[in-house]
């Protein structure tokens, strides 16, 4: 590592840490030629490789830009993606591959995003699992149904059901 304000091309690491979300470490250096301290931050690298071959660096933003448009009209805030997006990268490096194709990204997004909105998630499957019918709507639908079956109304008193 270069000191920064001398360019001297070694530097002592006199702290570490962990970072408190866990995916990086930070490090106190210092130059041995002109005593300067500074830190840096190390991290993983995360690669998604994309449909037409090209690898890029995962980016939360990214992910936040594609559930935003899903999420359009519905009460789902910006800390909520951020949150989303946190989840999706964790649950990605917890895989341990340095390289994802983008199909897993989706998939790792498809849960968390159930749990935060199911008018959301609806629409975010139709385009990523490119729904081509309504039976597909209804198959998820049902399926979103079987998972959270809603108990029967109450009758309030006096009136009927039917």
């Amino acid at each position: 590592m270069h000191c920064p304000f001398c360019r001297h091309p070694d530097s002592r690491v006199i702290d570490s840490r962990t970072s408190d979300d866990g995916l990086s470490i930070r490090r106190r250096r210092q130059c041995p030629q002109c005593g300067g301290r500074f830190t840096t931050v190390e991290t993983a690298s995360l690669n998604v490789i994309k449909r037409s071959g090209v690898i890029e660096p995962f980016s939360r933003e990214k992910v936040i830009s594609g559930v935003r448009k899903a999420c359009q009209g519905r009460p789902v805030t910006e800390a909520d993606l951020a949150v989303l997006a946190q989840t999706v990268e964790e649950s990605i490096r917890q895989t341990g591959s340095s390289q994802l194709d983008a199909n897993e990204i989706g998939l790792a997004i498809l849960g968390p995003l159930r749990e935060l909105d199911e008018v959301a998630y609806l629409r975010f499957a139709s385009v990523y699992q490119a729904f081509e019918s309504l039976e597909d709507f209804e198959g998820a639908i049902d399926q979103l149904r079987a998972d959270h079956p809603r108990t029967a109304p109450v009758p309030v008193e006096g009136q009927t059901t039917g």
